[in-house]
């Protein structure tokens, strides 16, 4: 299968290492994966603070980018979530009934990594190699959007080496919740500290999770309380082999 990556704007600013680890690993399972570099951001932070009409050219540049693509893959819950859950509302909020048709015809190809692995493609076990004790924090775009259920869990169980321990209230938000950590940060840092705590219990090396946006909240929490700890992107550990 040719595979577009959407990197989304967040990665490829401040976490490309995640881009190129989903490279390798789609291409490990032999698949092709192209780069279209016009691709812009998705429109998520325009339109979760309000600015909806700002958010229509960005809708409108992605299904021009992507309007061909056969699969088009992000690793990001976050942004693959507002593709799928609000590209509709802002298409019709456009008043534009060739861009709504546009975004029916798109948006079933936009898949989260960890969804398009097991749920397309069947793959369960993408042979990985990741000897460290790892947790798994599901964030909410994943589970409350996305609905990826058990895929990522079903991905880091076929790691071989990996040794995975379950998060305790693993289904409590995190904090971030983009600009809700900066308005609200009392808020935010209060639900934070739940989170690393349940972390440090389990006695992990790494957190992994499919947002690099929650990864990035948690890991400066981590950091900052010199836990040893390691936020590391789900993509990352599943690109992982014996010989790196």
């Amino acid at each position: 299968m040719r595979i577009s990556l959407f990197i989304t704007c967040f990665n490829d600013t401040l976490f490309p290492e995640t881009g190129k680890a989903m490279v390798q690993l789609l291409e490990r399972l032999g698949h092709t994966v192209d780069f279209p570099l016009e691709q812009t951001c998705c429109g998520q932070m325009h339109y979760n603070t309000g600015y909806q009409e700002e958010a229509i050219p960005l809708v409108r540049r992605f299904v021009e980018v992507f309007g061909e693509s056969e699969a088009i893959v992000a690793p990001s819950a976050s942004c693959v979530g507002m593709v799928k859950e609000f590209y509709h509302k802002v298409a019709d909020r456009s008043g534009d009934p060739e861009l709504t048709e546009r975004v029916e015809s798109v948006v079933p190809r936009v898949f989260e990594l960890s969804q398009f692995l097991v749920e397309e493609l069947g793959v369960e076990d993408v042979g990985a190699y990741y000897p460290h004790r790892v947790t798994y924090h599901p964030t909410c775009h994943s589970l409350r959007v996305l609905h990826v259920g058990e895929a990522p869990l079903i991905l880091l169980r076929n790691v071989r080496g990996i040794d995975l321990v379950e998060l305790p209230a693993a289904q409590e938000c995190c904090g971030f919740g983009g600009t809700f950590a900066v308005k609200n940060a009392d808020t935010s840092m209060a639900m934070l500290g739940d989170k690393i705590r349940h972390i440090k219990d389990t006695g992990a090396e790494a957190c992994a999770a499919a947002d690099n946006s929650c990864l990035m909240h948690i890991g400066g929490a981590l950091n900052r309380q010199r836990s040893g700890v390691d936020p590391v992107h789900l993509a990352e550990i599943l690109a992982s082999t014996e010989e790196d």
